[in-house]
This record gives C-alpha cells, sequence and structure tokens, in this order.
C-alpha cells in the first residue's frame, strides 16, 4: 500500500477525482486538494496561495509518490514546483497523461474513462 499525493492544476477537478477513485481502488492512500479554486470560481489571497503551497509540499513529505495530473500535457509553474521537489525528495513521480486512465482513439483525442 502507497501513499500518493496528487499533483495539477485545481481546474482539473473532474480528473482529479476521477484519478483519486482509481488509485483508492488499486489499495493506495491518497492524498489530493482541499478545493478547486480554478474550477470551483474560488477567489483566493497570495498569502493563502503561499500557505497551500507550503501544505502541498508537506503532503509530498508524507507519501511515497506523486500522481500528476497533466491533462493535455499542461504542467503549470507550480505544478513544476511541486515535480521538482518530489524528484529532490526521492519521490516516484507518475502522470496522468501516462496511465490507464486516458486512451487513445483511431484519430489520437484523448478519450477519458
Amino acid at each position: 500500500m502507497k501513499v500518493i499525493t496528487l499533483c495539477g492544476s485545481t481546474k482539473f477537478k473532474k480528473e482529479f477525482e476521477q484519478a483519486n477513485r482509481y488509485l483508492t481502488l488499486k489499495g493506495n492512500i491518497v492524498i489530493s486538494l482541499a478545493f478547486f479554486e480554478q474550477s470551483e470560481g474560488i477567489e483566493i489571497t497570495k498569502e493563502q496561495a503561499e500557505l497551500f503551497g507550503k501544505i502541498h509540499f508537506r503532503k509530498i513529505d508524507m507519501s511515497d509518490e506523486i500522481f500528476v495530473i497533466d491533462v493535455g500535457g499542461y504542467i503549470g509553474s507550480s505544478t513544476r514546483k511541486e515535480i521538482e521537489y518530489a524528484i529532490e525528495n526521492r519521490k516516484i513521480v507518475k502522470f496522468y497523461s501516462k496511465s490507464e486512465l486516458v486512451k487513445h482513439d483511431k484519430t489520437n483525442d484523448l478519450i477519458l474513462e
């Protein structure tokens, strides 16, 4: 049983939820986000954003690996820092875009299960 922290843009709420279910059903302990400010239209202050960043690094510290929600290959600057932090701290890094959650159809469009 692994502890896995989900990382990625808060605009991908649906994909976070999908990954959380999938990884949990595989027998993992999944740590996600408290809320999705971009998806839910919640405005946060600069101070809150900094606090959330610190909290997320601590979540990574507690994890065996991170699972990056990189829909369409998108990785923003905060997520890039989280990936770098995870690598520096010898965590396994896996990507949504390379997982079983994403399949390619005959036209090479991404289809989410």
